[in-house]
């Protein structure tokens, strides 16, 4: 759909969102979310007859008080202005305007969301639950794929704390060797290695040996293939699937996610003594920064050390 104001108002936007789907190997659902937050934005410029290589910053900060207006959260009002940034900064790189109007602009405030966190027991029980009656020959052969299937996926999401677009799309290949590693492209095509547990490796080998037992199932480029546009298991069907077991292990829907379990990863990591940028590489984060929203378990374990181990501590404490 063409935004008011006609073709031509929209052309400096999509030049952006081929240069960072080249430049940076931005995935379809990051350019659409780059696109909807674009055409609003000139769809507001339109209507009162302004330009995005002409706006001034009070020209944006009266945008942003149109979606405080609109109902906007404080969230969402910061990640459309951090669309608007990249996309005035790319036209001052591109010489088409001599500022940027963005820069002398704060975002709104925003108190600290912390992740959502599963407990190990939760996750132990989880994983459980989620293996139950894989060798029970007696149940039909799809529930058991199917339940080998969750199994393998929940293991090494935990394991390794991959992204759920990434888990899903794992080849057939994966872990077939004796290396315990995997090869991730993640975003923007960076590429990292991250080990497999030996339970992960397991249930990888359990429901590939179930899956290639059935002429045709074993076959295709994909460890999780599916009916779908892509041919592998999509994000939405694991989701779904992910809350269904977590039901039978008595755990709240709105508590559980493949996001959540990437969280679990992640904490889990930290509070058992391991590196802060360690954790970054393995997540795939490009900045440190962004792993940060994980310090806050570091705080709580440099109080539970100075609690324990401080002798002044230990001497009030009797």
């Amino acid at each position: 759909m063409t935004p008011r104001g006609g073709p031509s108002a929209f052309r400096w936007a999509e030049l952006f969102l081929d240069m960072i789907a080249a430049e940076r190997g931005a995935s379809r659902h990051t350019l659409d979310a780059y696109r909807a937050d674009l055409a609003d934005y000139h769809a507001f410029l339109s209507g009162r007859s302004w330009s995005p290589v002409e706006v001034e910053a009070e020209g944006v900060r009266a945008y942003l008080a149109d979606l405080a207006g609109r109902g906007f959260k404080a969230s969402s009002t910061a990640r459309r202005l951090s669309s608007i940034r990249q996309f005035h900064k790319f036209l001052y790189l591109e010489g088409r305007r001599g500022d940027d109007p963005t820069v002398v602009l704060e975002g709104p405030k925003q108190g600290r969301r912390l992740p959502k966190v599963l407990s190990e027991v939760d996750v132990d029980h989880l994983l459980s639950v989620a293996g139950e009656g894989i060798e029970d020959e007696a149940r039909a052969f799809g529930e058991r794929l199917r339940a080998a299937r969750m199994a393998c996926l929940l293991e090494v999401l935990y394991a390794t704390g991959l992204r759920v677009s990434e888990l899903v799309a794992l080849p057939r290949s994966a872990a077939s060797g004796k290396d315990p590693l995997l090869m991730i492209k993640g975003k923007g095509g960076r590429e990292r290695m991250v080990p497999l547990t030996g339970p992960a490796r397991d249930a990888i080998r359990r429901y590939r040996a179930l899956l290639e037992s059935r002429p045709g199932l074993g076959e295709g480029p994909w460890l999780f293939p599916a009916d779908s546009e892509s041919g592998h298991l999509t994000r939405q069907a694991f989701a779904r699937d992910l809350k269904g077991v977590a039901a039978a292990a008595g755990i709240a829907a709105a508590k559980i996610s493949p996001h959540v379990l990437r969280h679990a990863f992640a904490s889990h990591l930290l509070q058992n003594g391991a590196d802060l940028r360690v954790v970054q590489e393995l997540l795939g984060h490009a900045d440190v920064s962004t792993t940060q929203i994980y310090t806050h378990v570091l705080d709580e374990r440099m109080k539970a050390m100075v609690r324990d181990l401080h002798p002044l501590a230990r001497s009030e404490g009797g």
